[in-house]
């Protein structure tokens, strides 16, 4: 903790509030120091911030991290590759999907089997990715409208998501912290009845965006508090690492989908939803022009939809996708138990090495940017020739878009840093890793 006290001015990092207390009381200035966070309704997990205000206006915006505790970056340098997933999954758990394709995009490219994973497995982790990016969204718009105090829009966004929830879990068999998509491909196939839940919600979901922008788009109260609200143009932008929608916001069609593709985003139609705002209300548009656009690729992955498989053709690499729903959750289905257990020695040799040992990657580094829901997600996977990383680290946006606090919020009122904080969208799974 420290503390040091100018005749206007205290900055305080972390530690003892009483000690914050009395630093300002030992100033002449007329201001306060206010505390919020880390448990705060509107800091999106467990942020502190550290206001300073004159009268109402805040003067001064510093932001604490590190209370989550997570260590998931190292505890996945003590787990087999395959292992990692049921990892990453954890750290910005609105956004899974994205976090389990960067790392799995890592290890194939280490591997060197990029081109091999099969094209049914590349068209569902896209369609996965996208459903992902609408939940993320309506978590982001739901919460911004709890915060403004607007209860109609957090109920209809948590009801919205519900749909995306419900084919998560018909897929992957849980609603959050999948570990679906594995290194050579997913977890299992996507059913026809999975397909079916899918054509649902395209049928659904349009009318519930309208909805949702019949209620903001032009809405007195919703433009009063997010116009010209948290400020942050493009030099900002380029200036602190922002990404994703934060960016586009700000008048750049910086979209990794478009720029750097993977998993096959070059052969789908969609445009990169740009705004010039720079605001707060900027930040929602491209946002929920985001979930229109989403629905597009979902609807051309349907399409590109053929018969195939969802791992690639490698027992060493592989981990066995033929699983089941059978009374106690999700597991091994009864034919492939039978094949390794009575039917194939070497099929029993393949599984027993990846589940207990895992596979070998050979030794080097790389870095994979996806375009995750919230801006660059980048793995940087390093291995040293085992069965195990030597090191992983995660490029998350939500803690690079943290820096743009201070910015966005210095001059404005306490009421702004609230809309501030919910434009950003951050999640502190991501944050503290």
């Amino acid at each position: 903790m420290s503390t040091s006290v100018t005749e206007d001015y205290i900055d305080a990092s972390g530690g003892d509030w009483d000690e914050v207390i009395a630093a300002a009381q030992r100033t002449s200035a007329e201001r306060l120091v206010v505390n919020m966070g880390p448990q705060h309704p509107s800091t999106h997990g467990v942020l502190r911030l550290i206001l300073t205000l004159d009268g109402e206006t805040c003067t001064d915006a510093r932001v604490g991290i590190g209370y989550l505790h997570t260590g998931i970056e190292k505890n996945i340098e003590y787990r087999t590759w395959t292992q990692g997933t049921t990892f990453v999954t954890r750290m910005d758990y609105l956004t899974s999907l994205f976090n389990e394709t960067a790392y799995c995009l890592a290890v194939e490219k280490l591997l060197g089997i990029t081109d091999q994973i099969p094209e049914r497995a590349s068209i569902i982790r896209v369609m996965m990715m996208e459903l992902n990016r609408m939940s993320s969204h309506f978590v982001a718009m739901s919460t911004f409208g709890m915060e403004l105090g607007a209860t109609t829009i957090m109920t209809n966004g948590f009801r919205e998501r519900e749909l995306v929830l419900d084919i998560f879990e018909h897929v992957t068999g849980l609603r959050m912290n999948h570990g679906y998509i594995r290194p050579g491909g997913v977890a299992q196939d996507i059913t026809e009845e999975g397909i079916a839940k899918v054509r649902e919600l395209l049928a659904e979901m349009p009318r519930r965006i309208r909805t949702l922008r019949k209620l903001l788009d032009s809405s007195p109260l919703y433009l009063a508090r997010t116009r010209d609200v948290a400020h942050l143009d493009l030099s900002g932008c380029m200036a602190l690492g922002v990404t994703g929608p934060m960016l586009r916001a700000s008048g750049l069609a910086w979209d990794l989908r478009k720029a750097k593709p993977y998993c096959g985003y070059e052969n789908y139609e969609f445009d990169v939803p740009v705004s010039d705002g720079c605001d707060v209300y900027a930040r929602y548009r491209v946002r929920i022009a985001e979930l229109e656009q989403s629905l597009r690729i979902v609807e051309q992955c349907l399409e590109k939809l053929q018969p195939g498989p969802v791992m690639v053709d490698d027992p060493k690499i592989g981990w066995p996708a033929e699983l089941a729903l059978g009374p106690d959750g999700l597991g091994n289905s009864p034919d492939h138990i039978a094949h390794i257990m009575g039917g194939s020695m070497e099929a029993l040799i393949h599984h027993f090495k990846i589940v207990t040992e895992g596979f070998r990657v050979p030794a080097g580094q790389v870095y994979q940017p996806v375009e995750s829901a919230k801006g660059e997600l980048g793995c940087h996977a390093v291995s040293d020739g085992g069965t195990r990383p030597y090191r992983l680290h995660f490029r998350d946006p939500s803690f690079t878009h943290l820096q743009a606090v201070a910015s966005m919020c210095e001059g404005g009122t306490v009421a702004d840093v609230i809309a501030a904080v919910a434009s950003i969208d951050p999640v502190m799974g991501g944050v503290d890793r």
